[in-house]
């Protein structure tokens, strides 16, 4: 007599009754991966980033979006074996909130297409961020060639990379690099408002925000190749730069930043009330009325401030909570949700 045998289903963990679902590493599946090239007349360069990238991650799909190149970028990517998409809207922000939003994936890589980072380090990053269930994989940049990275914006990397650490938190040491790996739950919780090159100031402050998970790695950086030029102004994005840290201090940080308004506002109308305060208790008299008038206008003004931030932080506290929560109904890097083990009998 034969005797049939039921397989016995995968083991999985299971969840104590009130509790949230277990969610249990799929180390079986490796991660979908896609290379995102946001590309502006970069017909020089981008055939050699898509054939370095294709070598580094052969199974990943290479995706380069187009910002209204008048070369021949789009024609040389697709003769690369890219897959080219176009957006219209002008600027590095606004081509990452079309990547972002298009493409499916589980692990994204993020690269400009100048021919300038390196290929290789690109599976050590995936690695990393895969293996750590990690959100981001930071790619700082390492050179002694002056021209590919020149003290300009060494510097003004360096002032501006110290003024989010100080603000948000001190985990990135380049945080105006182009190179970078995200997880699906960083992609599809990022809200990318912003327009031009000071997206990555943004992509920084969110996962800083949050406590994301992430992590940096030095990665070689290079010159642009011949016929290759720059988009990057020093002067003019740098201000944009500076610009969008300070609206995201004040949508972030809105009570210090508002309380330091208030501060510097009351100690003005201090300064102009002290005399007038002085004379009248010498005197009984008021000879400077304009400017006693003036200092209760500043410590009014003083005062709304500081009420306008209070309010604002709790507003703040609601908006991040949410984001927080919408971040953690996705699942993290080699994670799924559980699902319950099918039942054998029901197969017989």
């Amino acid at each position: 007599m034969t005797v049939s045998t039921i397989d016995r289903p995968a083991v999985f963990p299971v969840a104590e009754p009130g509790t949230a679902p277990v969610q249990t590493p799929d180390p079986s599946s490796a991660p979908v991966v896609a290379v995102l090239i946001p590309c502006y007349n970069e017909e020089a360069a981008i055939a050699s980033v898509v054939r370095d990238f294709r070598a580094a991650l052969p199974d990943a799909t290479i995706y380069v979006y187009d910002n209204n190149s008048s070369d021949r970028t789009v024609e040389v990517a697709k003769a690369a074996g890219a897959v080219v998409r176009r957006e219209p809207l002008q600027g590095k922000g606004n081509v990452m909130r079309r990547m972002f939003s298009d493409i499916e994936a589980d692990v994204y890589v993020l690269v400009d297409g100048d021919d300038t980072y390196h290929a290789p380090s690109a599976p050590l990053m995936v690695q990393r961020l895969w293996e750590d269930q990690l959100d981001m994989v930071n790619g700082a940049r390492v050179t002694d060639i002056v021209k590919a990275y020149r003290p300009g914006h060494r510097f003004g990397n360096k002032l501006l990379t110290g003024m989010v650490a100080g603000i948000f938190g001190d985990r990135i040491q380049d945080m105006l690099s182009g190179y970078r790996v995200f997880s699906r739950r960083f992609i599809k919780s990022f809200p990318a408002l912003a327009s031009g090159f000071e997206t990555e100031t943004e992509l920084t402050v969110h996962a800083l925000e949050l406590r994301m998970p992430i992590a940096e790695i030095k990665t070689p950086y290079k010159d642009r190749p011949p016929g290759s030029h720059s988009k990057l102004n020093t002067i003019r994005d740098g201000v944009r730069i500076l610009r969008t840290i300070v609206n995201l201090v004040k949508e972030e940080r809105p009570l210090p930043f508002f309380g330091a308004f208030g501060a510097l506002l009351a100690a003005v109308a201090v300064a102009l009330a002290w005399p007038v305060v002085t004379t009248f208790l010498h005197t009984g008299l008021v000879p400077r009325l304009p400017t006693a008038v003036l200092s209760m206008g500043l410590m009014l003004l003083a005062f709304l401030s500081l009420t306008c931030g209070l309010i604002l932080d709790t507003v703040t506290h609601g908006r991040r909570e949410a984001k927080r929560m919408h971040y953690l109904s996705i699942p993290a890097p080699g994670m799924h949700p559980h699902r319950p083990a099918a039942n054998p009998l029901a197969a017989r």
